[in-house]
């Protein structure tokens, strides 16, 4: 297991950007394969981004493509999720996951371990 702790969540102006991190214990953390999720209010959670353990391949929901990029940073610890042209419909609960054994995982189901979220929220 890998505990997970997200921040940089906020309020921000339509067309703004925020940078969302995730910070992972423990020394394994270039083996886990790492994705971002949102869950708004009365909707249920859905895939935003999602990155190999080594950093070499990406994958993004199609309403988050050319907006969104997710990155990380082995060294650290920390995956990151760059937020560009921020909408209103953007705004959620923004969580970060690990999966130990599947490559780019797109259902929640697929992921071992979850951080507590961070709140976006976009005004228009």
């Amino acid at each position: 297991q890998v505990q997970l702790a997200e921040s940089g969540g906020g309020l921000v102006q339509a067309g703004g950007s925020l940078r969302l991190s995730c910070g992972a214990s423990g020394r394994t953390f270039s083996r886990i394969n790492m994705g971002w999720f949102r869950q708004a209010p009365g909707k249920e959670r859905e895939f935003v981004a999602a990155i190999r353990r080594t950093g070499d391949g990406t994958y993004y929901a199609d309403s988050v493509e050319g907006r969104f990029t997710i990155s990380r940073d082995n060294a650290k610890n920390t995956v990151y999720l760059q937020m560009n042209s921020l909408k209103p419909e953007d705004t959620a609960v923004y969580y970060c996951a690990a999966a130990w054994n599947r490559d780019l995982p797109l259902q929640p189901g697929e992921y071992d371990s979850w951080g507590q979220g961070t709140q976006v929220t976009v005004s228009s």
